[in-house]
């Protein structure tokens, strides 16, 4: 068996795992491919290690942006994406992603396992206090605008990370008393513009270092994303059905276990 298809043939394994997490949580996927498919990359030598990152963060953007939409189509159907909201948050992740995308090819590798890492503790953590909290505050959503803003840094933090945003999405809109359900559903459909946007600036800053030849378009590793996304099309929508039959706390409770584990992942790595 060739090194290729192999390395193809655990894509599709990750993408199996990934759609059905996207489809549940509403997160595209990329906590978990970032660290995933950087093992990867590294077992097979396909760049050089410090460039390792970088491919698989844009990678996983360009995955995220078939997975996402097989995510949010069903969420649709279950009637879990607020279309009042969704349009709003969209401008601002757009904005924000295609800037940190040309912005993340700048910085040092470390830097950016750096961000992930941090960024997914404290979201793990928010979300585990927020399961334990019992308060009844409702918080009132902020003004278009306002909420347009910040989640342009929600976006732009989510692509520079290789994320679909729901790991920041889905407690930012929850922590303004959107439902949990509605709240995956937003960041599922958003997490398209995230990749959209978010590859773009991958594929445009990476064209002059990587040849379509060897398999890349810019930092996007083709090979990889096609193993993930033909399994991951699929598994998306069953995680997606599972939210009508889980309760928040749950929810909850799997989210912020899996970003405690990726982030240790990446720190250990």
């Amino acid at each position: 068996m060739s090194e290729l298809l192999l390395l193809v043939i655990y894509c599709a394994l990750l993408g199996c795992g990934v759609g059905f997490l996207a489809g549940l949580l509403g997160i595209g996927g990329g906590l978990v491919i970032v660290p995933v498919l950087s093992s990867i990359l590294l077992h097979f030598e396909v760049l050089p290690a410090e460039q390792v990152m970088i491919a698989a963060i844009a990678t996983s953007l360009a995955s995220i942006l078939f997975t996402s939409t097989s995510s949010a189509i069903a969420h649709h159907k279950n009637g879990n994406v607020p279309w009042n909201l969704t349009p709003w948050v969209m401008v601002g992740v757009a904005l924000g992603a295609l800037i940190s995308g040309f912005m993340a090819s700048l910085l040092p590798e470390k830097i950016v396992r750096i961000v992930f890492a941090v960024s997914v503790v404290l979201i793990a953590f928010k979300m585990l206090y927020s399961n334990k909290s019992h308060s009844s505050t409702e918080r009132k959503m902020p003004h278009k605008g306002l909420l347009t803003v910040l989640t342009t840094i929600t976006g732009s933090l989510s692509a520079m990370i290789g994320i679909g945003g729901g790991a920041l999405l889905v407690p930012l809109l929850t922590f303004f008393s959107l439902d949990m359900k509605k709240a995956i559903g937003c960041a599922s459909a958003c997490g398209i513009v995230i990749a959209l946007f978010g590859s773009i600036g991958y594929i445009s800053a990476g064209s002059h270092l990587f040849a379509l030849a060897d398999g890349f378009a810019g930092f996007v590793y083709l090979p990889a994303l096609f193993g993930i996304v033909c399994t991951s099309w699929f598994t998306a929508p069953l995680g997606a059905k599972s939210t009508h039959y889980l309760p928040v706390s749950v929810i909850k409770k799997i989210f912020a276990v899996l970003l405690l584990a990726v982030a240790a992942n990446m720190i250990l790595q």
